[in-house]
């Protein structure tokens, strides 16, 4: 258990480059990355991909820029992601809500082309976004919401390593409905583990000629675990 008789709080989440094996983060930046993101999205394909977005549906990219630009400027910390192997932006996720005092920030605002289908893209996005809460600013807990009726998120979520708490009920509108929130957290006492998972499911040995996995993120938790 941590020792919390001498704590001070964390520094906020601050745009930030992280670089993995596959995948590249780095701060959003209008000029070079709303377009890119745009096509990466499938232009208004966009819009069935962010279903489970609260705002209203885009109409062209200069709502998505409307948008992005809001939710920036509200606090919301944008990481752009980026494929190493050819250089484009595949993706973006947000840190959220933070919590400096407590130690508590959330990730979410989670969004993945097509590119990143069926590859270890996201879930080294994942781990190095997860990463450098817990390791670099000493974060204590790390949350992740979304909306209850979003079962591949809450998938997502359980794959990850992250702990289902419960449902908020009407929690907030989204897309002009009342949405209950299912709450996931990690927290430190539990990241030792989890980053451990992930290590060793992100190695190369991990996967076989063809790209597919060995071993699931969950089994290779559990074992751990145990």
């Amino acid at each position: 258990m941590r020792d919390l008789k001498d704590w001070k709080g964390c520094p906020p989440p601050a745009p930030v480059a992280l670089e993995g094996r596959t995948v590249r983060l780095e701060p959003y930046d209008r000029a070079k990355h709303l377009q890119a993101m745009w096509d990466a999205f499938g232009g208004m394909q966009i819009n069935p991909l962010l279903k489970y977005f609260a705002q209203d549906d885009f109409t062209g990219i200069e709502g998505f820029d409307a948008w992005s630009e809001g939710v920036i400027k509200s606090g919301w910390v944008r990481e752009v992601i980026i494929d190493k192997a050819n250089d484009k932006v595949v993706g973006m996720a947000h840190y959220m809500r933070p919590d400096p005092a407590n130690g508590v920030v959330e990730i979410g605002g989670i969004a993945h082309g097509g590119a990143m289908s069926r590859s270890p893209l996201s879930t080294e996005a994942q781990y190095l976004l997860a990463k450098h809460v817990f390791e670099d600013l000493g974060y204590r807990r790390y949350e992740w919401k979304c909306d209850n009726r979003n079962e591949p998120s809450k998938r997502t979520a359980t794959r990850l390593g992250f702990t289902f708490e419960g449902v908020f009920r009407q929690h907030m509108l989204s897309k002009r409905e009342n949405r209950d929130t299912a709450w996931f957290s990690i927290i430190d006492g539990e990241w030792p583990v989890v980053a451990r998972a992930f290590d060793a499911w992100l190695s190369p040995d991990n996967f076989d000629a063809d790209g597919q996995q060995k071993r699931k993120l969950e089994d290779i938790r559990a074992g751990l675990s145990a």
